[in-house]
């Protein structure tokens, strides 16, 4: 039977088609791709034209997320708290609106991302919103740099903030706020391509959605929600239900500050409802909101904890409104990872403190035993993470600005393999992309010296921790100015089961000499020509005891050069012999070592414990 006859008679039965189920929810995802690949390839600034730095997803009407295909999960999961600001602040919403939104009080991520809210109206009524939320090269703050971790408050962050203001009507933009994006920030022409491309995208996926509900009718898209939210439901709840019941606690810490010196701990307690298919994630027990530009806001708070959550469940299971009333993240006003009051700087909230509660929550679930749960991974925005700014000699000084993504951080390693290599941070792990070193070369005055993987990184363990990245790179004639948060430089990602942490964050400044000089991990340096800034970013934590770990394994990380020969034998246990191809394992001398490494870790252990 075609798609279409399915259509026709599906009203007749009591239970949705599952084919056109399938059909419908794919062709959703299709439009998302669609308004993804508008963005991407029309995007002004590098953030997000290379590094894809922004999500696209497409809610219904009463504010439930329904399709986000790839993007970045920090971005979408709390999208649904921006769009009643549509409804609430204009009451007369029309077709042909589109809304500028990214207040971080009133359910947006952090000021920096800027999102374009398209209404879709299907037979006059409002039964859609298109999403296109994209992170700015600048938007406006108070130093060129979109992220101010030692922000005392909103007010010295210096954003501009568009609590849902209307930036277009009759699809024809409203003027006024378009002169003051362009009076604000540093790079108007960048930043008015970006807006164009979030809202094209925006437009793309209205006339798609017409077309949709045009082919199959608004009856049955209508019907095709609610069962899709349900079917949903269901994956999560029996996703849920594999687990054992009880109560979990993770915890974490960010690093200190100069506003926070003791440094910010994060406390998560996960409980595992089996039988009732729910899991309860309570965030209220950590401290208040501090003078700093960490504090979580709503939107990041909920996404950290339900990205932690769904780490440890079926990959399959949908990410969308249904499978979310199967989550209940707990929060409380005034709390540095909860509900943030104003003015409370949230000016990193899409990365530093939301890798600690991602990271916590999935660790926490580690304690079930082995075989479950994540290691940590990774989650420093230093140097290869750093927002870039200065004057390009070669564009008669014109100023420029634009977060550069050649970082890499170490992904988790898992019960059942390596932590991903290309992981970049537990907040928008596998999706963001890594620039072109040549094409960052020609769009902006700077050079590169290195970028590599670098070995002995990675948390050692049954599975490995994935390995951090190096990138050192300066100006080409003029001084640049170079602004990075690099938290995971004092406290690194975890290991579970034994595993290991993977390697701390660092950055220092060479100077034309050569020499090193230790800067801050968090802060911002200027370079002029013949200087050059070097960072590390973070290795991601092991899972499972490295003497555990397959000898033939480390055998292949020490010829591909992820593990050292010391270390293959003093923290794995594994005696080599040869090198090269003709590297093999001595397998009767690695059994020795092993024994005699794990009578001495119990030895200390012992010891610890008497003390």
């Amino acid at each position: 039977m075609k798609v279409e006859e399915r259509a026709a008679s599906v009203g007749q039965r009591e239970v949705f088609d599952p084919i056109l189920l399938a059909v419908i929810a794919n062709r959703f995802d299709a439009i998302v791709r669609e308004m993804t690949n508008t963005l991407f390839r029309s995007g002004r600034s590098a953030v997000l034209n290379m590094a894809r730095d922004f999500s696209c997803g497409i809610l219904t009407s009463h504010d439930q997320l329904l399709a986000t295909a790839e993007g970045l999960q920090v971005h979408l999961l709390g999208t649904g708290l921006q769009t009643p600001y549509m409804r609430g602040y204009h009451p007369d919403m029309a077709e042909g609106d589109a809304f500028l939104h990214n207040d971080p009080y009133l359910g947006n991520t952090h000021t920096a991302d800027h999102t374009v809210l398209v209404p879709i109206f299907i037979d006059s009524d409002h039964m859609f919103t298109a999403s296109a939320k994209a992170h700015q090269a600048d938007c406006g703050n108070s130093q060129p740099t979109t992220y101010m971790a030692n922000a005392v408050d909103i007010y010295e962050e210096g954003g501009l903030n568009f609590p849902c203001v209307r930036v277009q009507r009759g699809y024809e933009d409203v003027d006024d706020i378009i002169r003051m994006c362009r009076r604000r920030i540093r790079v108007p022409d960048m930043w008015y391509g970006d807006y164009l491309a979030a809202l094209g995208a925006g437009r793309i996926a209205e006339r798609r959605v017409k077309e949709l509900c045009e082919k199959y009718g608004r009856d049955l898209i209508e019907r095709f929600i609610g069962e899709w939210l349900d079917y949903s439901e269901r994956r999560a709840d029996h996703a849920i239900r594999q687990l054992p019941s009880g109560r979990l606690a993770g915890a974490s810490a960010h690093d200190p500050l100069p506003m926070v010196p003791d440094g910010i701990p994060v406390k998560v307690i996960v409980d595992v409802h089996s039988e009732e298919g729910r899991i309860d994630v309570d965030l209220t027990q950590n401290p208040d909101c501090v003078p700093a530009g960490v504090n979580l806001s709503e939107a990041t708070a909920r996404s950290a904890a339900m990205i932690g959550v769904f780490n440890c469940l079926d990959p399959g299971v949908p990410r969308n409104a249904g499978s979310f009333r199967r989550v209940d993240v707990k929060l409380r006003e005034n709390c540095v990872v909860g509900i943030p009051r104003f003015p409370h700087s949230c000016s990193t909230a899409t990365t530093n403190l939301s890798e600690r509660v991602i990271n916590a929550t999935q660790s926490a679930f580690a304690q079930i035993g082995d075989g479950w749960g994540l290691a940590e991974g990774g989650g420093a925005c230093g140097v290869g993470y750093s927002v870039v700014s200065g004057t390009d000699f070669r564009r008669g000084g014109a100023p420029f600005v634009n977060e550069i993504i050649n970082g890499n951080n170490g992904g988790p390693a898992t019960p059942w393999c390596d932590g991903w290599i290309t992981f970049s941070m537990p907040d928008g792990a596998f999706v963001t992309y890594i620039d072109s070193i040549e094409v960052t070369e020609q769009k902006y005055p700077i050079q590169f010296r290195a970028v590599r993987l670098l070995s002995d990184t990675g948390g050692p363990g049954r599975f490995r921790g994935a390995p951090a990245g190096e990138i050192v790179y300066g100006p080409k004639r003029d001084p640049i100015a170079v602004f990075y948060f690099a938290d995971f430089a004092q406290n690194a990602a975890q290991g579970v089961w034994g595993g290991l942490p993977g390697s701390l964050a660092r950055i220092v400044k060479v100077e034309r000499d050569g020499s090193e000089t230790q800067r801050p991990a968090i802060g911002d340096t200027t370079l002029t020509l013949g200087e050059w800034i070097k960072g590390e970013e973070a290795g991601g934590g092991g899972y499972g005891d490295p003497l555990q770990r397959e000898p033939e394994r480390v055998r292949k990380d020490v010829l591909e050069n992820w593990v050292s020969m010391e270390r293959a034998r003093g923290v794995y246990g594994v005696i080599l012999t040869g090198s090269g191809e003709g590297m093999s394992v001595d397998g009767s001398a690695t059994v020795a070592l092993r024994s005699q490494l794990a009578g001495e870790r119990d030895r200390r252990t012992d010891k610890g414990r008497t003390k």
